[in-house]
Protein backbone atom coordinates (compact mmCIF):
# COMPACT_ATOMS: atom_id res chain seq x y z
CA UNK A 1 0.00 0.00 0.00
CA UNK A 2 1.59 3.47 -0.97
CA UNK A 3 0.19 7.14 -1.59
CA UNK A 4 -1.77 9.51 0.63
CA UNK A 5 -5.10 10.36 1.24
CA UNK A 6 -4.52 14.30 1.40
CA UNK A 7 -6.64 17.11 -0.21
CA UNK A 8 -6.19 21.48 0.11
CA UNK A 9 -5.90 23.49 3.11
CA UNK A 10 -9.00 24.78 1.56
CA UNK A 11 -10.81 22.02 2.39
CA UNK A 12 -9.62 21.54 5.73
CA UNK A 13 -10.37 25.16 6.58
CA UNK A 14 -14.01 25.00 5.96
CA UNK A 15 -14.68 20.76 6.68
CA UNK A 16 -12.08 20.12 9.46
CA UNK A 17 -13.74 19.56 13.02
CA UNK A 18 -9.96 17.07 14.15
CA UNK A 19 -7.04 18.62 13.48
CA UNK A 20 -4.12 16.60 15.13
CA UNK A 21 -0.51 17.99 15.13
CA UNK A 22 2.37 14.90 15.12
CA UNK A 23 6.10 15.99 15.95
CA UNK A 24 5.75 19.53 15.01
CA UNK A 25 5.11 23.19 16.62
CA UNK A 26 3.26 25.40 14.36
CA UNK A 27 2.61 27.56 17.12
CA UNK A 28 6.35 28.75 16.80
CA UNK A 29 7.44 26.99 13.27
CA UNK A 30 4.09 28.00 11.10
CA UNK A 31 3.11 31.15 13.20
CA UNK A 32 -0.42 31.73 11.03
CA UNK A 33 -1.50 27.91 10.46
CA UNK A 34 -3.54 28.35 13.32
CA UNK A 35 -5.44 31.36 12.35
CA UNK A 36 -5.76 31.00 8.59
CA UNK A 37 -6.62 27.36 8.26
CA UNK A 38 -7.11 25.37 11.04
CA UNK A 39 -7.74 25.89 14.38
CA UNK A 40 -9.54 29.57 15.05
CA UNK A 41 -10.31 29.96 11.43
CA UNK A 42 -14.22 29.68 10.87
CA UNK A 43 -15.28 27.65 7.86
CA UNK A 44 -18.74 26.59 6.08
CA UNK A 45 -19.06 23.17 7.89
CA UNK A 46 -17.48 25.10 11.28
CA UNK A 47 -19.00 28.24 11.38
CA UNK A 48 -18.21 28.38 14.69
CA UNK A 49 -14.13 28.44 13.98
CA UNK A 50 -12.34 27.37 17.59
CA UNK A 51 -15.77 26.01 19.09
CA UNK A 52 -16.33 23.47 16.71
CA UNK A 53 -13.02 22.15 16.71
CA UNK A 54 -10.99 19.67 18.81
CA UNK A 55 -6.65 20.19 18.38
CA UNK A 56 -4.79 17.29 19.69
CA UNK A 57 -0.87 17.30 19.79
CA UNK A 58 1.27 14.46 19.75
CA UNK A 59 5.01 15.45 20.18
CA UNK A 60 8.25 14.39 22.77
CA UNK A 61 8.33 17.82 25.07
CA UNK A 62 5.63 20.48 25.81
CA UNK A 63 5.81 23.48 23.48
CA UNK A 64 4.26 26.42 22.61
CA UNK A 65 1.88 24.50 20.44
CA UNK A 66 0.27 22.63 23.56
CA UNK A 67 -1.07 25.58 25.37
CA UNK A 68 -3.11 26.02 22.29
CA UNK A 69 -4.36 21.97 22.21
CA UNK A 70 -7.45 20.39 23.70
CA UNK A 71 -5.30 17.26 24.09
CA UNK A 72 -1.77 16.91 24.35
CA UNK A 73 0.17 13.06 24.16
CA UNK A 74 3.93 13.09 25.36
CA UNK A 75 5.43 10.24 23.51
CA UNK A 76 9.05 9.03 24.42
CA UNK A 77 11.34 9.80 22.45
CA UNK A 78 12.08 7.27 19.39
CA UNK A 79 8.48 5.79 19.97
CA UNK A 80 6.66 7.32 17.23
CA UNK A 81 6.41 4.05 15.16
CA UNK A 82 4.95 2.24 18.24
CA UNK A 83 2.54 4.64 18.82
CA UNK A 84 1.24 4.88 15.33
CA UNK A 85 1.20 0.91 15.47
CA UNK A 86 -0.59 1.00 18.34
CA UNK A 87 -3.25 3.27 17.26
CA UNK A 88 -3.95 1.28 14.26
CA UNK A 89 -4.59 -2.17 16.03
CA UNK A 90 -6.85 -0.24 18.46
CA UNK A 91 -8.32 1.10 15.40
CA UNK A 92 -8.98 -2.56 13.98
CA UNK A 93 -9.89 -3.72 17.15
CA UNK A 94 -6.61 -5.88 17.90
CA UNK A 95 -5.50 -6.69 21.69
CA UNK A 96 -2.39 -5.13 22.66
CA UNK A 97 0.12 -5.70 24.76
CA UNK A 98 0.00 -3.50 27.76
CA UNK A 99 3.91 -3.59 28.64
CA UNK A 100 4.63 -2.53 24.92
CA UNK A 101 2.10 0.32 25.54
CA UNK A 102 3.19 1.25 28.86
CA UNK A 103 6.67 2.30 27.15
CA UNK A 104 5.87 4.67 25.05
CA UNK A 105 4.87 6.96 27.71
CA UNK A 106 1.02 6.83 27.09
CA UNK A 107 -1.85 4.77 28.74
CA UNK A 108 -3.63 2.53 26.93
CA UNK A 109 -6.55 4.72 28.19
CA UNK A 110 -5.38 7.31 26.32
CA UNK A 111 -4.84 5.76 23.24
CA UNK A 112 -8.22 4.55 22.83
CA UNK A 113 -9.44 7.76 23.80
CA UNK A 114 -7.47 9.27 20.71
CA UNK A 115 -8.84 6.33 18.85
CA UNK A 116 -12.41 7.28 19.70
CA UNK A 117 -12.15 10.97 19.00
CA UNK A 118 -10.37 10.16 15.46
CA UNK A 119 -13.47 7.84 14.40
CA UNK A 120 -16.32 10.46 15.32
CA UNK A 121 -15.21 12.87 13.97
CA UNK A 122 -16.49 14.18 10.71
CA UNK A 123 -13.95 15.39 8.96
CA UNK A 124 -10.19 14.56 10.64
CA UNK A 125 -6.34 15.76 9.44
CA UNK A 126 -3.00 14.61 10.86
CA UNK A 127 -0.57 17.10 9.78
CA UNK A 128 3.46 15.50 10.49
CA UNK A 129 6.45 17.79 11.19
CA UNK A 130 10.21 16.64 11.55
CA UNK A 131 9.70 15.88 14.43
CA UNK A 132 8.35 12.43 13.21
CA UNK A 133 10.74 11.88 10.43
CA UNK A 134 13.80 12.86 11.82
CA UNK A 135 14.28 10.36 14.70
CA UNK A 136 14.17 6.67 14.51
CA UNK A 137 12.24 4.81 12.15
CA UNK A 138 12.70 7.94 9.40
CA UNK A 139 10.69 7.43 6.61
CA UNK A 140 9.00 4.24 8.66
CA UNK A 141 7.38 6.91 10.72
CA UNK A 142 5.65 9.01 7.97
CA UNK A 143 4.59 6.06 6.06
CA UNK A 144 2.95 4.40 9.08
CA UNK A 145 0.69 7.39 9.72
CA UNK A 146 -0.22 7.72 5.79
CA UNK A 147 -1.45 4.19 6.63
CA UNK A 148 -3.35 5.07 9.47
CA UNK A 149 -4.78 7.99 7.94
CA UNK A 150 -6.01 6.07 5.06
CA UNK A 151 -7.55 3.08 6.92
CA UNK A 152 -9.34 5.96 9.09
CA UNK A 153 -11.63 6.42 5.97
CA UNK A 154 -13.18 3.26 6.72
CA UNK A 155 -14.90 5.07 9.60
CA UNK A 156 -14.81 8.70 8.36
CA UNK A 157 -13.19 11.14 6.38
CA UNK A 158 -9.48 11.47 7.27
CA UNK A 159 -6.17 13.13 5.33
CA UNK A 160 -2.76 13.58 6.10
CA UNK A 161 -0.52 16.26 5.38
CA UNK A 162 3.51 17.04 5.74
CA UNK A 163 4.14 20.68 7.97
CA UNK A 164 6.87 21.25 5.99
CA UNK A 165 9.86 23.10 6.61
CA UNK A 166 12.11 25.43 4.42
CA UNK A 167 10.10 26.86 1.21
CA UNK A 168 9.08 25.47 -1.83
CA UNK A 169 9.75 21.55 -0.37
CA UNK A 170 6.81 20.48 -1.38
CA UNK A 171 7.85 22.44 -5.42
CA UNK A 172 10.76 19.92 -4.96
CA UNK A 173 8.66 16.63 -4.34
CA UNK A 174 6.25 17.79 -6.63
CA UNK A 175 8.82 17.97 -9.62
CA UNK A 176 10.63 14.72 -8.63
CA UNK A 177 7.35 12.91 -8.57
CA UNK A 178 6.17 14.02 -11.91
CA UNK A 179 9.41 13.06 -13.28
CA UNK A 180 11.04 10.05 -11.60
CA UNK A 181 7.73 8.73 -10.10
CA UNK A 182 9.63 9.32 -6.30
CA UNK A 183 9.38 12.55 -4.33
CA UNK A 184 13.21 11.40 -2.99
CA UNK A 185 15.58 9.08 -2.24
CA UNK A 186 16.07 8.81 -6.13
CA UNK A 187 19.44 7.33 -7.90
CA UNK A 188 19.49 8.47 -11.63
CA UNK A 189 23.74 6.94 -12.57
CA UNK A 190 21.68 3.86 -13.82
CA UNK A 191 20.15 6.11 -16.36
CA UNK A 192 16.57 5.50 -14.96
CA UNK A 193 15.15 6.62 -11.46
CA UNK A 194 15.85 4.18 -8.31
CA UNK A 195 13.87 4.62 -4.69
CA UNK A 196 15.73 3.73 -2.15
CA UNK A 197 15.41 5.71 0.96
CA UNK A 198 18.17 5.09 3.67
CA UNK A 199 20.09 4.56 0.76
CA UNK A 200 20.46 7.45 -2.02
CA UNK A 201 18.49 9.64 0.56
CA UNK A 202 20.60 12.93 0.88
CA UNK A 203 21.80 12.93 4.86
CA UNK A 204 22.56 8.77 4.43
CA UNK A 205 24.67 9.42 1.30
CA UNK A 206 26.61 12.29 3.19
CA UNK A 207 27.44 10.65 5.99
CA UNK A 208 28.79 7.05 4.56
CA UNK A 209 30.99 9.65 2.34
CA UNK A 210 28.97 8.34 -0.86
CA UNK A 211 29.16 11.61 -2.81
CA UNK A 212 32.63 13.21 -4.00
CA UNK A 213 30.58 16.49 -4.55
CA UNK A 214 27.88 18.45 -3.89
CA UNK A 215 25.22 21.14 -5.74
CA UNK A 216 22.78 23.17 -2.91
CA UNK A 217 19.85 24.55 -3.96
CA UNK A 218 16.89 26.29 -2.05
CA UNK A 219 18.33 24.61 1.30
CA UNK A 220 20.32 24.64 3.79
CA UNK A 221 21.67 21.45 4.93
CA UNK A 222 24.90 23.11 7.14
CA UNK A 223 22.18 24.19 9.77
CA UNK A 224 20.09 21.64 9.86
CA UNK A 225 21.85 17.67 8.62
CA UNK A 226 23.62 15.97 11.33
CA UNK A 227 26.89 16.86 11.98
CA UNK A 228 28.88 13.88 10.36
CA UNK A 229 26.73 15.19 7.09
CA UNK A 230 27.89 18.76 7.53
CA UNK A 231 31.54 17.58 7.93
CA UNK A 232 31.54 15.60 4.59
CA UNK A 233 30.08 18.81 2.95
CA UNK A 234 33.09 20.45 3.82
CA UNK A 235 35.35 17.81 2.53
CA UNK A 236 33.87 17.92 -0.55
CA UNK A 237 33.76 20.68 -3.35
CA UNK A 238 29.91 22.28 -2.28
CA UNK A 239 28.36 24.66 -4.47
CA UNK A 240 25.72 26.71 -3.41
CA UNK A 241 23.31 28.98 -5.20
CA UNK A 242 21.14 31.19 -2.48
CA UNK A 243 20.29 34.48 -2.09
CA UNK A 244 21.94 34.90 1.09
CA UNK A 245 24.79 33.87 3.03
CA UNK A 246 23.67 30.10 5.15
CA UNK A 247 25.55 28.01 7.49
CA UNK A 248 26.22 25.76 4.11
CA UNK A 249 27.76 28.68 1.87
CA UNK A 250 30.34 29.51 5.10
CA UNK A 251 31.48 25.44 4.54
CA UNK A 252 30.69 25.64 0.27
CA UNK A 253 33.97 25.77 -1.81
CA UNK A 254 31.62 28.52 -4.53
CA UNK A 255 28.78 30.52 -3.34
CA UNK A 256 26.94 31.77 -6.48
CA UNK A 257 24.80 34.88 -4.94
CA UNK A 258 21.16 34.70 -6.51
CA UNK A 259 18.54 36.69 -7.08
CA UNK A 260 15.90 35.82 -4.42
CA UNK A 261 12.03 34.30 -5.73
CA UNK A 262 9.27 36.18 -5.38
CA UNK A 263 10.99 39.03 -4.47
CA UNK A 264 13.42 39.77 -7.87
CA UNK A 265 13.15 36.52 -9.84
CA UNK A 266 10.13 35.43 -11.13
CA UNK A 267 8.75 31.33 -10.75
CA UNK A 268 6.63 29.10 -9.07
CA UNK A 269 5.77 27.47 -5.55
CA UNK A 270 4.11 24.68 -3.99
CA UNK A 271 1.95 25.79 -0.82
CA UNK A 272 2.20 22.27 1.61
CA UNK A 273 -1.26 21.47 0.11
CA UNK A 274 0.56 20.63 -3.13
CA UNK A 275 -1.21 23.69 -4.67
CA UNK A 276 1.25 25.47 -7.67
CA UNK A 277 1.14 29.72 -6.78
CA UNK A 278 3.38 31.89 -9.54
CA UNK A 279 5.13 34.66 -8.19
CA UNK A 280 6.10 37.82 -9.67
CA UNK A 281 8.92 39.71 -8.88
CA UNK A 282 8.37 43.05 -7.10
CA UNK A 283 11.79 44.61 -7.46
CA UNK A 284 14.64 43.98 -10.02
CA UNK A 285 18.33 42.28 -8.89
CA UNK A 286 22.03 42.46 -10.57
CA UNK A 287 21.99 38.53 -9.44
CA UNK A 288 21.35 35.80 -12.05
CA UNK A 289 18.33 33.40 -10.92
CA UNK A 290 18.49 30.04 -10.07
CA UNK A 291 17.74 28.96 -13.43
CA UNK A 292 20.13 31.10 -15.39
CA UNK A 293 22.95 29.56 -13.17
CA UNK A 294 22.16 26.37 -13.75
CA UNK A 295 21.74 26.57 -17.17
CA UNK A 296 25.34 28.20 -17.55
CA UNK A 297 26.76 25.20 -15.03
CA UNK A 298 24.85 22.87 -17.76
CA UNK A 299 26.03 24.79 -20.97
CA UNK A 300 29.72 24.91 -19.89
CA UNK A 301 29.64 21.21 -18.49
CA UNK A 302 28.04 19.88 -21.90
CA UNK A 303 30.79 22.06 -24.06
CA UNK A 304 33.62 20.07 -21.97
CA UNK A 305 35.32 17.41 -24.31
CA UNK A 306 34.38 13.85 -23.06
CA UNK A 307 36.85 12.64 -20.78
CA UNK A 308 38.88 9.78 -22.33
CA UNK A 309 40.03 6.54 -20.58
CA UNK A 310 44.00 6.44 -19.74
CA UNK A 311 45.30 3.42 -22.22
CA UNK A 312 47.41 1.12 -20.10
CA UNK A 313 50.32 -1.05 -21.22
CA UNK A 314 49.07 -3.66 -24.41
CA UNK A 315 49.28 -7.06 -22.99
CA UNK A 316 50.76 -9.59 -24.95
CA UNK A 317 48.85 -12.04 -27.43
CA UNK A 318 47.85 -14.93 -26.37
Amino acid sequence: MGGKVSCTLGEIKNRADLIIYWGGNPAECHPRHFTKYTLTQKGKFVPNGRKDRTMVLVDIRETASARAADVFLQVRPTKDFEVITTLRALLKGQPVDTKLVEETGLTLEQFQDLVDRMKRARFGVLFFGMGLSMTRGKHMNSAALLTLAAELNAFTKFVAMPMRGHGNVTGGDVIMRWTTGYPFGVNLSRGYPRFNPGEFSTVDLLIRGDCDAALVLGADPGATMPQPAIDHLARIPTIVLDPKVTHTSKIARIHFTTAATGISAPGTVYRMDEIPLPLRPALKSPYPTDEEVIRRIYQAVAAKPPLTPPVGPKLPAG
